[in-house]
């Protein structure tokens, strides 16, 4: 349902990334109201953020991401998604951690009404 694919994982990793280096956040750099990034794969945004973050002369060291969501389960996909998103950002896939966590229930996202995802970078200027 997000004006993009809606990927909270990605759109958090690009949040973390845009912060750690001192940059604006994902929706100023790819705001909602531009119809340009409606139903974009963010795959594509992260790769635009990586560029730019690459030519700024910094360096990601690793990646340490929770998703936090009653459904889909992510377990049987951790391992793609980790996979995934090391080759998109040309970083060994050990130094890119995802978990995921349920809420056990709580808030809006026990009841499935949505989905969260929080992301921590550390990054070297090069």
């Amino acid at each position: 349902m997000g004006h993009s694919d809606g990927d909270v994982l990605i759109h958090s990793i690009i949040d973390a990334l845009l912060g750690a280096c001192g940059s604006s956040d994902i929706g100023t750099l790819f705001p909602d109201n531009d119809d340009k990034y409606k139903g974009i794969d963010s795959k594509k945004l992260l790769t635009v953020v990586f560029e730019k973050f690459s030519k700024e002369g910094f360096e990601i060291i690793n990646i340490d991401s929770t998703v936090i969501a009653e459904e889909p389960k992510l377990s049987p996909y951790i391992k793609n998604i980790r996979e995934t998103i090391a080759s998109l950002l040309k970083m060994p896939t050990q130094n890119v951690n995802v978990k995921a966590k349920t809420n056990e229930g709580m808030g809006f996202i026990g009841r499935k009404e949505g989905v969260a995802s929080i992301s921590v970078v550390l990054i070297k200027k090069t």
